[in-house]
């Protein structure tokens, strides 16, 4: 007897749908040692589902036929990893041995893993699985208890909690009658803003708060410079309270990233702008994604949101080279010999470095031991390229005792997110033609058609130019983040001091240690 029910599994960020195919058949007597046969590239982990779910089955009451036991999963030339097929196939093979009798399946999409005992335990991927049973216009989805909320954000489909094998034959046989899980996109938008830390609790610092506000406000890649503990951590932390909220379609696609990886929370939409902070041992792959099937690396996970690289020449140089790609194109693609696949990774890069190997170059209040050969080679460990990619170099201080003993409190992070986020609005009506919305994705034809300078900001720049010795790359960098500190101020022409003040977020370029 042949049973059919359709399933899914991921690739890349986005899911496939895939037929499963379970054929009872009379066992022959050269047969005895093969009773259950799995064919469609299927990996270890899904080969290793056969005796999951014979005991699944057996131990939830249910017989398990003595039959040839064949299972298809088509499209047969894609390689089918992970645990999510477990309960199709057994729903297939209850199907095949008549307990599904007269139940139609044609709208209904099942995946999850069986524990021996017949309950579901979660899967990776239950978002995109669900965007793409809408899209084939399935109407049913059935999944374990802990990913209902996830898939459920999707509207359009109709997603049922399972939490075993049998409470699922119950309601597909009508035996008991159970609601679909609806969930809005209105009962998250209260945990939009909820964050544990606040820019109001950094002591000091107006300078590097005031250059991070202009780099959220426009979108730049940032470099802070400083000795240890004066803070860069600690502001870095806080940056995500300052970016604009994310919108619901931007939410989607960071949830879908996360669920890959198997990262989401019970809440189920991830609604927080992310920020990843990956420690400096990790190597290329974990960075940048990889593996025999690519998963998505850091960069991917930090989307839509921060991605925090502390003690910066303290990577490896080739980890960093690889950041090329995601920094320039927003995108990351991996290739391998059987496939290639492309993760999004549109991020704001904040990176943290001392100055010298010990950290105290230039302190005033401790001498430092590196010599001018060490502090070359240690700031040499970040290439011209990289550094490129970076808009705004800015030194971080020590802080003096009197600002760490005021009591007085900061400006928190809502008063300074209103203000980035009526710079960004202003930048998304610029560029709605543009294809682009920020300040930092500006090409040059958009720096030359919208960095518009008075007489005197162009007099001013031409001077930093020639004085300072700036090169091209610099030039254009202070374009961008002056048009950035004149959104911040509603002005639509470039003036002198939001062009000096763009100046001063270049301490590399006016050489900085030597």
């Amino acid at each position: 007897m042949l049973f059919k029910v359709m399933s899914a599994a991921t690739l890349g960020i986005d899911a496939y749908l895939v037929e499963v195919e379970v054929d009872l058949s009379p066992r022959t007597g050269d047969q005895a040692g093969s009773a259950f046969i799995m064919v469609g590239l299927p990996d270890a982990a899904v080969r290793e589902s056969r005796e999951r779910i014979r005991a699944a089955i057996q131990n939830c009451g249910f017989f398990f036929p003595i039959h040839r036991v064949t299972v298809n999963l088509a499209p047969a030339d894609i390689k089918k990893e992970g645990s999510s097929f477990d309960l199709p196939i057994a729903v297939g093979i209850l199907g095949a041995n008549g307990y599904l009798e007269g139940v139609s399946l044609h709208d209904a999409l099942f995946v999850g893993e069986l524990s021996l005992d017949g309950r579901l335990r979660p899967i990776r991927g239950a978002l995109p699985i669900a965007v793409a049973a809408r899209a084939r216009h399935l109407r049913r989805l059935f999944v374990p208890e802990e990913n209902a909320r996830e898939a459920a954000v999707v509207e359009g489909i109709d997603v049922y909690p399972v939490r075993a094998l049998p409470d699922l034959v119950r309601m597909l046989t009508g035996q008991t009658s159970t609601a679909p899980l609806k969930l809005s996109p209105g009962e998250f938008l209260g945990e939009i803003n909820r964050y544990s830390v606040d820019f109001s609790e950094v002591k000091g610092q107006l300078a590097a708060k005031r250059a991070i506000e202009v780099a959220c406000a426009g979108g730049h890649n940032i470099l802070m410079i400083g000795p240890p503990g004066s803070g860069k951590t600690m502001l870095a932390k806080r940056i995500p309270t300052i970016l604009p909220p994310l919108t619901f379609e931007e939410a989607i696609e960071v949830t879908k990233i996360h669920s890959v990886a198997g990262l989401t929370e019970e809440r189920g939409l991830v609604v927080t702008r992310p920020f990843r902070a990956p420690h400096h041992t990790i190597s290329d792959a974990g960075l940048i994604g990889g593996g025999a099937i690519p998963r998505p690396g850091e960069v991917s996970l930090a989307h839509h949101g921060v991605l925090f690289l502390d003690e910066l020449p303290e990577f490896d140089r080739n980890v960093l080279e690889v950041l090329r790609q995601p920094l320039e194109d927003g995108r990351v693609t991996i290739s391998r010999a059987a496939m290639s696949l492309t993760f999004p990774a549109r991020f704001m890069l904040v990176a943290a470095m001392n100055p010298c190997p010990c950290g105290y170059w230039g302190s005033r209040v401790r001498q430092c031991t590196c010599t001018p050969a060490m502090i070359q080679r240690y700031v040499s460990k970040i290439s011209g390229p990289l550094l490129d990619r970076i808009d705004i170099h800015i030194e971080v201080p020590a802080v003096r005792f009197r600002e760490l003993a005021d009591s007085a409190a900061g400006e928190p992070s809502q008063a300074v997110r209103e203000r980035v986020i009526r710079a960004r609005e202003r930048q998304v009506r610029r560029y709605v033609a543009d294809g682009i919305y920020c300040n930092a994705q500006m090409t040059p034809r958009l720096i030359r058609t919208y960095c518009r300078l008075d007489e005197s900001a162009g007099r001013l720049l031409e001077q930093a130019v020639s004085r300072l010795g700036l090169s091209a790359r610099a030039y254009d960098r202070i374009l961008k983040v002056s048009r950035t500190i004149a959104d911040l101020e509603e002005s639509d022409v470039i003036r002198p001091h939001h062009i000096s003040e763009a100046i001063q977020y270049r301490s590399l370029d006016r050489a900085y240690w030597m």
